[in-house]
């Protein structure tokens, strides 16, 4: 059906017609959609099942990559790309009078993650796809994602997401292979054939079913496999009202990260976290027991990573399994566990470890709770015989302590392998955070430096660069992204700068446009774009890049010969529903843009821009556009960051601290074509360790932050009266948890550097393409090479 224009337009049209029941004049964009979807996920079946086969016969090694987010983004285009068929359709539906970017805009962001998590997730099952490679992605099936943003009178409000609303063309409902989950009741001992066996009674079961996404790699005949449970009722229980049990179930599978503000929202997130690794596991070892028989030796055929602490149930669940379900005894069924459970570690914020109180996690998973203790219990036994006497050391590595079960613990305990994101990460997860647990297993510990699909980011995003690349050092560099490194020979090339330039302007213009259309605010697309996109959060100090603009606003008030490049700050971010500091800080870059942005001393040199809802749809307008990408966290704090790397790809100079994968990105491009500041992450834990900040210091010392921060409480933005209150007192009365203060003289200082680097155009675009060159190193495939190497023991 793509082998050429003509034979793709009748079979569109025949398929068309069939699915919507309308004529071709009568069609929208969305059934024009729905067609095209359904004829390429037709096209790769045959390809999808013979995948599958090809890893049962040859009982191939497979990983399944446990999640709790996927955050793919749009898949029509990216299939369309990674089929080689783009070009036959594109040209095809023009013919017919349709452009495909309006039927690439009816496809909703699949609502199945947040940030920076997620989006991994689905760079890896690219790689994993297109480097042969059998691995697969288990998830749940949210029926509404995190939540859609909408900016009303500068505040964060939040609706109900609705991806779903006109169904998955991507996806296939697999009930014939549905896993039942169960919570609640009690469990019972009994004795067969002289063992001690446990079992669940009166458990309250739902219903897991699957529906698998196609997983389609660039350029090869390999399709993988991205299964998502839904959460559905089971027969009813007798002892339950109908509806309330109907309800409670759905929840289960309704919305990703539901507010655990109270123990109702914290009982829904675990049972989400159980009802992912609970069916997922059953839905591996039956497919494992078909091809192989016996899960002794699991560990040769099946490789399962939990990705970051959220399936870390996956641990004891499968103890269960093969205790419970299969008759191995303990000892047996951990050396499978322990051989088989893999762990990546995404985070140094202690808020971030989850904890799962006793009281909440004992009743609703007895079972689980019976083998955690039992592994907390034989894991404390073995650190006595390493460390007699030393109870301290015991009660900070158990995995239960203090009313609580510690899931990265568990995690630690129950796996083989336990990875950082960067280098940086791993070392402070072995000299800091899980220094214990390191002095114990040091062969466990490993870096894993993350890495994104440059297929989506640079291919498919910015196909204008795609274009100038291959036109200058070939196509090789799809295939092998370290081909990148060749783009180094045309640093002095003034005609390829000069088209660099085009590119990246014709690119702002993109942005530019759709900028208009949603805010309404018109913005030059020769300014510098400085761009600060990702999940809102205090660590990742949105507020150190308001708090500059402020003073950049000040200072051209008070100086009217105080000029610089004009300059268009971007933010998008969403803030957690119930993460009230977070919102303020929303609130304030609004109320700042507002002021800026109708100024007309200053509006010809600065913009402020917040563009809501940011999901991947919009990233791949954003990324290609940007001129300084803001990384800028508090140094110690970000685990890797993948926008760096996004940006970076894109020929986008970053400013940012030492921090996550930052380093790595300094020292791959030079000092001289990166912009840094601020503290290092060992001066932020001496401070951390050993007290010795004052924020106050830097309030009286220093007027241009006693000015940004009194301008936050004495009215200067009007109609906010007490808006603000939270983010002055977080900054003096609470010491300034960040450092956002310590930072501002040295971040303001790296901006001029900035602005002052901008305007030598050629040695900027030199800068930029020697970014674009050394980011092959951060694609997601020489991460999954790595992990595939390193820590799974597969291949292709």
């Amino acid at each position: 059906m793509f082998t050429n224009k003509e034979t793709f337009k009748k079979v569109f049209c025949n398929r068309l017609e069939m699915l919507s029941g309308k004529s071709f004049s009568e069609s929208t964009s969305r059934d024009h959609y729905n067609t095209l979807g359904s004829l390429v996920r037709e096209y790769i079946s045959s390809n999808w099942i013979q995948t599958n086969e090809k890893y049962r016969s040859s009982k191939q090694k497979q990983v399944y990559y446990l999640s709790i987010e996927f955050l793919l983004g749009r898949l029509l285009g990216n299939n369309l790309i990674n089929l080689g068929i783009n070009q036959i359709v594109e040209e095809g539906l023009l013919e017919l009078g349709i452009d495909i970017k309006n039927i690439e805009e009816a496809e909703a962001d699949a609502g199945l993650g947040n940030g920076g998590l997620g989006r991994l997730a689905a760079c890896f099952l690219d790689s994993l796809a297109s480097l042969n490679l059998p691995g697969h992605g288990c998830g749940i099936r949210y029926k509404h994602g995190l939540f859609d943003q909408k900016i009303i009178e500068g505040y964060q409000v939040e609706y109900p997401e609705q991806w779903l609303r006109h169904g998955n063309v991507w996806e296939i409902r697999k009930s014939d292979q549905a896993a039942e989950i169960s919570f609640w009741g009690e469990v019972e001992s009994f004795y067969h054939e002289g063992k001690l066996k446990f079992r669940h009674v009166n458990a309250e079961k739902i219903t897991a079913v699957p529906y698998d996404i196609p997983v389609i790699g660039y350029g090869t005949e390999s399709v993988n496999t991205l299964q998502l449970w839904n959460a559905e009722p089971s027969p009813f229980p007798h002892n339950k009202n109908i509806l309330e049990y109907k309800r409670e179930t759905e929840a289960v599978s309704e919305f990703l990260y539901p507010d655990d503000t109270h123990d109702d929202g914290k009982i829904l997130r675990l049972k989400q976290q159980y009802f992912l690794v609970s069916a997922s596991l059953q839905s591996i070892l039956r497919n494992y027991k078909s091809t192989h028989g016996s899960l002794e030796d699991l560990h040769n055929g099946v490789a399962i990573h939990i990705n970051d602490t959220h399936p870390v149930l996956a641990v004891p669940e499968l103890m269960r399994i093969l205790m419970d379900e299969e008759g191995m005894g303990w000892y047996e069924a951990w050396q499978v566990t322990t051989k088989t459970i893999s762990y990546t570690n995404h985070t140094t914020l202690s808020e971030a470890l989850e904890k799962w109180p006793i009281y909440i996690f004992k009743p609703l998973l007895p079972r689980i709770f019976m083998i955690v203790e039992e592994i907390n219990e034989r894991f404390c036994k073995e650190l006595w015989k390493l460390y007699p006497g030393d109870w301290n050391r015991i009660e900070n590595m158990a995995v239960i302590a203090h009313g609580v079960v510690k899931m990265a613990h568990l995690a630690i305990v129950g796996s083989y392998s336990v990875n950082g994101v960067a280098k940086l990460h791993s070392e402070i997860l072995k000299k800091r955070e899980m220094k214990l647990f390191y002095e114990v297993y040091p062969d466990k510990f490993n870096n894993k430096t993350n890495g994104i699909t440059h297929r989506r980011w640079l291919l498919k995003a910015n196909p204008q660069l795609a274009a100038l690349l291959t036109e200058t050092i070939g196509n090789d560099w799809i295939y092998e992204p370290k081909s990148l490194l060749e783009l180094k020979n045309y640093r002095y090339d003034p005609t390829i700068l000069e088209r660099l330039y085009d590119v990246k302007i014709s690119r702002k213009e993109i942005l530019a446009k759709r900028i208009l259309a949603q805010t309404g605010i018109k913005v030059d697309p020769y300014s510098i774009f400085d761009v600060q996109v990702k999940r809102l959060h205090e660590y990742k100090r949105q507020l150190l890049n308001v708090l500059h603009i402020m003073y950049l606003y000040n200072r051209m008030k008070e100086d009217s010969s105080f000029t610089f490049h004009p300059r268009t700050f971007i933010f998008g971010a969403k803030a957690s529903p119930g993460y009230y500091y977070a919102k303020k800080i929303i609130k304030l870059i609004n109320s700042v843009a507002e002021k800026v942005n109708s100024d007309k001393q200053t509006s010809e040199f600065l913009k402020v821009i917040f563009i809501e809802n940011y999901r991947v749809s919009i990233a791949e307008d954003i990324f290609p556009a940007a001129d300084v990408s803001e990384q800028i966290s508090t140094a110690s704090k970000e685990a890797s960051g993948t926008g760096n790397m996004k940006f970076m790809m894109n020929g986008a100079l970053t400013i940012g601290t030492l921090d996550g994968a930052n380093i790595e990105i300094k020292d791959a491009v030079g000092d001289e074509n990166i912009f840094t500041f601020g503290l290092k992450a060992e001066e932020v834990l001496h401070y951390y360790q050993n007290g010795g900040y004052y924020s106050n210091e830097y309030y009286y010392h220093d007027k241009r932050i006693s000015k940004v921060l009194e301008q936050l409480i004495n009215g200067h933005f009007p109609e906010t009266e007490g808006d603000f209150e939270a983010i002055y007192d977080s900054l003096l009365t609470q010491n300034d948890q960040y450092f956002v203060l310590r930072d501002f003289a040295s971040y303001v200082a790296a901006q001029e550097q900035v602005n002052d680097a901008y305007q030598d155009r050629s040695k900027w675009l030199e800068k930029s393409l020697l970014n674009i060159a050394h980011s092959g190193y951060f694609s997601s495939d020489r991460t999954i090479r790595e992990y595939a190497k390193h820590i799974w023991k597969i291949d292709s």
